[in-house]
């Protein structure tokens, strides 16, 4: 295995906790109705298009004139969205500074540009990073390889020697196969543990 010498995180999902369950529980009379909005209407696809730099407000008209029966909930997505934004996910949050002092740490994450201000303003680990290329700046979304070039190029990194956290297991695939050494997080993995065991920590 290659030298180690970069660490990337991705954001939502491995240092933040966020969830559209937080700010939608109580707007439906269903549960069903819930996860159908969020899984039909207001879906990742749609997300992930904002994400790619797609406008809030485009996006939010374009989907109400699809979908006039659920208007009002459609403008909540954006308009309250920073209600979706739990707290930080403690046990990966607290090995940043740690691992910044060994490392460059940088962030990669899927992330609208006019919503990531929210972020950085609410959680201090940022402060840590060396560097973050965000997707909705660039317009382009991970597993986009080209979202991870911009990051390669910008900060003058090699694949092989950055290790690539993130919770989307496609994602990671496009990781791997672009030479990045990585950890797929998901509930079930210790990360502290992992990267002991890597002697990274």
């Amino acid at each position: 295995m290659q030298e180690l010498k970069n660490i990337i995180f991705d954001f939502g999902g491995v240092l933040i906790d966020w969830n559209p369950l937080y700010l939608y529980h109580n707007v439906f009379k269903s549960k069903e109705e819930m996860e159908y909005f969020l899984r039909e209407i207001c879906s990742p696809e749609w997300n992930i298009q904002q994400d790619a730099g797609r406008p809030l407000a485009e996006a939010t008209a374009l989907l109400q004139a699809e979908h006039p029966e659920y208007r009002e909930q459609i403008t909540l997505f954006y308009d309250r969205w920073e209600k979706m934004l739990g707290g930080e996910i403690e046990e990966n949050v607290r090995l940043v500074k740690p691992l910044s002092e060994k490392y460059p740490v940088y962030g990669l994450t899927n992330w609208s540009s006019e919503m990531i201000p929210v972020a950085f303003k609410r959680y201090d680990f940022f402060r840590y990073l060396k560097g973050i290329v965000v997707s909705g700046e660039e317009k382009v979304a991970k597993p986009d390889p080209r979202l991870y070039q911009v990051l390669l190029d910008r900060y003058n990194l090699n694949a092989s020697e950055s290790l690539f956290i993130d919770d989307n297991a496609r994602n990671i695939e496009t990781a791997r196969q672009m030479g990045f050494q990585t950890i797929h997080f998901t509930e079930r993995v210790n990360l502290e543990k992992v990267l002991k065991e890597m002697n990274v920590l």
